[in-house]
């Protein structure tokens, strides 16, 4: 670890005493590498549960690709997708949505072609693509259930964006263009690589620490009764927010650097144990009905 990183490390606040409320990642945390969920995690979520702390996602993948692991996990919470941007009832109504200014999807969508980059946009419950041969396109259908809307052109479709995804086998050009991008959009979009080879631009307060505080409010409580995980740069926004954060064991430095402490990999129960040591503990084991979110919500 970089001096500055073990600096930012050091200089956290104390990880909280007590939680109420977990707000994970998919994948690359709760997700195995094979994008299923482990028994030890399903096991995990009830025993929260029957602790009085619920969990909720966030991920950067849109609604459908989130939805559809809802019956397995047993989950009837709020969840953020599109990165946080946009914010969805248990019921799968939308309760808050942002979208990236025209000028900016214009912006990033000539950036990324320049360098050769496919670009995918989503809005709402659609993604669109112009390369439907693109290498990611396939498994990405397979990974969110979902089938892309092909354009012609990007051109009539600016509006209403809660984001962009570029993708590329060339993880080095893809991280320099999560610098590139991040300053020619700065003040505008969040620019955040949300796997070596997605990079994800946002509203400018669509990030997971956004969502964090959507979903903190939502359950009537603070951040810093919160505890979170996660593996990769756009995790790092909630991570610095939460009460207890969490990175997972295959995460880079720099994101271990924003959390209190490190577990295991996803390849071994990283995010089970990390909720079995770390956060049950800390449960709010003497109110049930912390499970529940305040009338009005």
């Amino acid at each position: 670890m970089m001096v500055n990183e073990s600096a930012r490390q050091a200089a956290l606040s104390p990880p909280a005493s007590r939680i109420k409320l977990v707000v994970t990642d998919m994948d690359g945390t709760l997700l195995t590498p094979e994008k299923q969920v482990t028994r030890r995690s399903l096991a995990a979520i009830q025993t929260l549960k029957d602790a009085g702390v619920p969990v909720c996602l966030v991920s950067s993948r849109p609604p459908n690709g989130m939805e559809m692991y809802f019956e397995v996990l047993g989950l009837n919470t709020p969840y953020g997708a599109l990165n946080g941007g946009t914010i969805f009832n248990a019921d799968r109504t939308v309760r808050s949505e942002l979208a990236l200014d025209p000028g900016a999807v214009r912006d990033a969508l000539d950036m990324l072609k320049v360098h050769d980059v496919d670009a995918w946009l989503f809005r709402g419950h659609e993604w669109l693509v112009e390369n439907e041969t693109g290498a990611y396109v396939e498994p990405e259908k397979r990974a969110i259930h979902m089938q892309p809307h092909v354009v012609s052109s990007f051109a009539g479709s600016l509006n209403g964006i809660g984001k962009i995804t570029g993708s590329t086998a060339d993880y080095e050009l893809l991280e320099r263009q999560e610098i590139e991008i991040g300053s020619l959009l700065e003040g505008r979009a969040c620019v955040a690589r949300s796997a070596q080879w997605f990079l994800d631009i946002t509203p400018l307060e669509a990030n997971k620490g956004h969502a964090l505080q959507q979903l903190a409010a939502f359950y009537g409580i603070s951040p810093t009764e919160v505890a979170c995980i996660g593996d990769m740069n756009n995790d790092i926004p909630m991570l610095k927010l939460a009460g207890l954060s969490i990175a997972m064991g295959q995460a880079n430095d720099h994101v271990r650097s924003h959390a209190h402490f490190t577990t295991d990999t996803n390849e071994h129960e990283g995010w089970a144990k990390a909720m079995e040591s770390l956060v049950l503990p800390r449960g709010n084991q003497t109110n049930p009905a912390a499970a529940t979110p305040p009338q009005g919500a």
